[in-house]
């Protein structure tokens, strides 16, 4: 099962939890990236986070698909993402993989972070105390 999304609304990580738990799983690997308070001694407010949705969605089942080629005991894939202002100390990525293994857990999930990064047409500006700048995701 396969759950992508890109969500104005806080990530709620009980619900990523629930679409990843199976009782043929028993291993869960979670990543969650955090809106860091501060940048290169700059205060960072918020990260304001765009996306052409339509691409960025086929383009994160793009992964779970390449990811389940590459690791197919991968049994349950989460990838959400905040669009949006995302405030420091706030949720701004979930990712998840469940198998019934750990040790193709933990390569699958950095695979699929590196590929949200690298790959999905989502933008970031960072919003700090000496104003607002375009930063790269990755």
């Amino acid at each position: 099962m396969d759950r992508v999304l890109l969500t104005d609304s806080p990530i709620e990580v009980s619900s990523l939890m629930e679409t990843l738990f199976d009782p043929q799983c028993g291993a869960v690997a979670t990543f969650l990236g955090v809106v860091r308070g501060e940048e290169a001694g700059e205060r960072i407010e918020y990260l304001e986070y765009e996306a052409y949705p339509e691409m960025a969605r086929e383009e994160l089942l793009r992964i779970c698909r390449k990811l389940r080629e590459r690791w197919p005991s991968i049994q349950r894939v989460a990838i959400l993402h905040r669009l949006g202002r995302v405030r420091a100390g706030e949720v701004a990525v979930a990712i998840g993989v469940a198998a019934p293994h750990r040790a193709e857990t933990f390569p699958a999930l950095a695979y699929a972070i590196d590929q949200v990064k690298e790959t999905v047409p989502i933008w970031k500006k960072e919003v700090g105390e000496k104003g607002a700048r375009w930063k790269p995701t990755s």
